[in-house]
């Protein structure tokens, strides 16, 4: 990862815990978003497990600067040392202009993939065929955030370099809000993925509207980190 990029996400993690209401808990979040244990950070700071606790769960006083500093620097070298999977994935977003909230990960691959492999790979059931087979991308996306602080020009963007991607919406009750949405956002997509979802509980116009816009639509009740691992390693 260039040096550039390392430096804005790392000044993007200590400013929001910094400035949150709970410095302890966001450094958690991030924390446990990278995937390093307690134990890890407090090695790599050379504190005892002890003192990352107490900081988390508020027990110690805040963390000041230079160790909100220290221990977001921490998390990037252990996931730096581990292939750096985490900051390529926060960096892309971060380049994209969107909130990690918002946009869980946004990939472009180096070659278009079939469709049917894509969905194999992260456990999704089409129920509505598309009209083009293969995608040369994805954007997995917290469809309440995105329908609720996006406008139709940032809506756009969750597209990245290209339309002919796989939009997979998470945090979803049976798929008709993000859909409707896809509706004022044309061009759309390939394929759309509504993820914690099987066909029992998909809105029943979900399908009709798939077919009339022409995109691959697709259920997938894959537990969510462990798509986002599939997605971080694929294609």
């Amino acid at each position: 990862m260039e040096g550039g990029q390392r430096r804005d996400l790392a000044e993007k993690i200590a400013g929001e815990i910094t400035l949150s209401d709970d410095p302890g808990g966001t450094l958690r979040k991030w924390r446990t978003d990278f995937e390093v244990a307690q134990t890890e950070l407090a090695d790599e700071l050379a504190v005892s497990p002890s003192v990352v606790s107490d900081y988390e769960s508020g027990r110690r006083e805040s963390p000041g600067i230079g160790v909100v500093k220290r221990s977001v620097e921490a998390l990037l070298s252990i996931d730096d040392r581990r292939g750096g999977s985490h900051i390529r994935q926060h960096a892309r977003v971060l380049s994209a202009g969107f909130d990690a909230d918002i946009v869980h990960d946004l990939r472009e691959y180096r070659t278009a993939v079939g469709l049917d492999r894509f969905y194999g790979a992260i456990g999704a059931t089409e129920v509505a065929d598309g009209t083009y087979k293969t995608v040369a991308g994805h954007t997995v996306i917290d469809s309440i955030q995105a329908i609720s602080r996006l406008s139709s020009e940032e809506f756009y963007r969750l597209y990245g370099q290209s339309t002919n991607r796989a939009l997979v919406f998470t945090n979803v009750t049976s798929g008709e809000g993000p859909l409707v949405a896809l509706r004022v956002a044309n061009p759309t997509p390939t394929a759309v993925v509504l993820h914690g979802l099987d066909e029992a509980s998909l809105w029943d116009h979900a399908d009709d509207l798939a077919r009339v816009d022409g995109y691959s639509l697709a259920v997938c009740p894959t537990d969510l980190d462990e798509m986002l691992e599939t997605l971080r390693e694929f294609p």
